[in-house]
């Protein structure tokens, strides 16, 4: 079903629906959303917007409309870039003036003896960037839809999806930058951990398009929400390991007689993930200073990242599968409430 040849009813001259309905003809479409009637393409076909729509429907509905998706991170990013010079080159002059700075401050002013630490960091900086930009943009996407939300039938988990999209695009550019400084420190990222990337990425993007959807459906009852989600991403940087290496955290631990805790910090669903990229793009786990070596990463190999990865994946999905859930009780009432 076009989403653009669809012209919404009048909300208060149609019935909520109870279930599936049936047009004039015996044509029926079922598709997730706020409870009233919006006619079809056609005189033939009525469309139903459930808000109860089961989990299995709702991914339907997501495959079943993934140009719009599409279309939807495609309008986003011209918005953001629009009447722009340069336009999408800003998204990679961005992460090479952090880069930097980061250079200057902790090797050159700082004088941090980690070798090209600023590569270290950057390493960690995709990942946290992806998932930050994405949750933070997400959460106040469907306030600010809120016309089309109203007024047009489709799968409203989409708009959150698309500023996932949206990072997504940012990260891949971002990734060029990364690469132009690997080359230009004469790093070369360790080849068999490269197998832990794409599982990685995914966990990743699902995870976040878990926590984005969420997140839109909460803020639409709750408008705090978005300023606490800031708060709490900032406090969430913090606690994963990017600007300083895991292996601080876990010196400290045992230190202090808590190595049992180092499976706890990892529990943390980006942190494994970040390390993968670390590991994988940094091509070390340790550095020796003065004669005394220094553990960064984990000593891991390919094989346990991929372990560690394949369950941050699995409780991913479980947890995107349950946003659906979350989002589908919630946006019963959008209309009201926008």
């Amino acid at each position: 079903m076009s989403v653009g040849a669809v012209e919404p009813a009048p909300l208060d001259s149609a019935p909520a629906p109870t279930g599936k309905a049936k047009g004039k003809d015996g044509q029926t479409s079922t598709i997730g959303g706020s409870a009233r009637f919006v006619p079809g393409q056609s005189n033939r076909q009525i469309t139903v917007v459930n808000g109860k729509a089961q989990v299995r429907q709702r991914l339907k509905d997501l495959w079943r409309n993934r140009d719009l998706l599409v279309l939807l991170t495609r309008t986003q990013l011209k918005v953001k870039y629009k009447n722009s010079v340069l336009g999408y080159l800003w998204s990679m002059l961005n992460p090479a003036l952090v880069l930097a700075v980061y250079y200057v401050v902790f090797k050159v002013i700082a004088r941090n003896t980690i070798p090209s630490f600023a590569i270290f960091l950057f390493c960690g900086l995709l990942v946290w960037n992806l998932f930050n930009n994405a949750a933070m943009a997400a959460t106040g996407v469907v306030v600010a839809n809120a016309g089309i939300v109203k007024k047009v039938a489709f799968p409203r988990e989409l708009l959150a999806l698309s500023t996932v999209g949206v990072a997504l695009v940012l990260f891949a550019i971002q990734v060029v930058v990364l690469i132009l400084a690997l080359v230009a420190f004469g790093i070369t990222p360790s080849l068999p951990f490269l197998i832990t990337l794409p599982i990685a990425l995914l966990a990743l993007v699902v995870f976040t398009s878990a926590i984005s959807i969420f997140l839109s459906a909460v803020n639409v009852y709750l408008r705090d929400t978005q300023h606490l989600t800031e708060v709490l991403l900032m406090a969430w940087f913090w606690s994963i390991p990017v600007v300083y290496p895991y292996g601080q955290i876990a010196g400290a631990l045992s230190d202090h007689h808590l190595g049992s805790f180092k499976w706890v910090y990892l529990m943390d669903p980006v942190t494994p993930i970040a390390l993968a990229f670390q590991r994988t793009m940094y091509g070390r786990s340790q550095y020796t200073d003065k004669g005394v070596v220094s553990h960064m990463l984990p000593n891991w190999g390919p094989s346990t990242y991929c372990l560690i990865l394949g369950v941050v994946l699995v409780a991913s999905i479980i947890l995107f599968l349950l946003s659906l859930i979350v989002f589908g009780r919630l946006e019963g009432n959008f209309a009201e409430e926008l």
